[in-house]
Formats: C-alpha cells, sequence, structure tokens
C-alpha cells in the first residue's frame, strides 16, 4: 500500500526519522516539482468527476483546440 502524507516542514524531519525505524516502511520524499503535478493531478480528476456528475459544465474538444 502506498500512502502520500502531507506533514507541515518543521515536523517532516522528525516524522521522517520515525518511519525511518520501521523495517518495512520505505520513505521517499516527493520533490516540489512531482508535489505540484500530483496535485494538479488530483485538481483534474476532481474536476472531471465534478463534470460527469453535472455539477460543472465542460467545453468540447473543439473549443479546447480552438484555446491553444
Amino acid at each position: 500500500m502506498k500512502l502520500l502524507l502531507e506533514i507541515k516542514d518543521d515536523k517532516a524531519s522528525f516524522i521522517m526519522e520515525v518511519l525511518k525505524n520501521f523495517k518495512d516502511i520505505k520513505v521517499k520524499p516527493l520533490t516540489a516539482h512531482k508535489a505540484d503535478v500530483l496535485e494538479g493531478l488530483k485538481e483534474a480528476v476532481n474536476e472531471v468527476n465534478l463534470i460527469k456528475q453535472g455539477k460543472l459544465k465542460g467545453i468540447s474538444a473543439k473549443e479546447l483546440l480552438n484555446e491553444l
């Protein structure tokens, strides 16, 4: 199982040390860029879900191409 934790900067080093003491847990911090990409993907999935539920209006592929 993989988990993504959001930890305040001032507590991160302590939490990392605690997790490293468990032999079955691998700790690998995300770079700032990867965290931003992940957050963007999360927002995109939420938007798609809202569009599917009819709570948000999507745009057609033609409109998307015209924006580019």
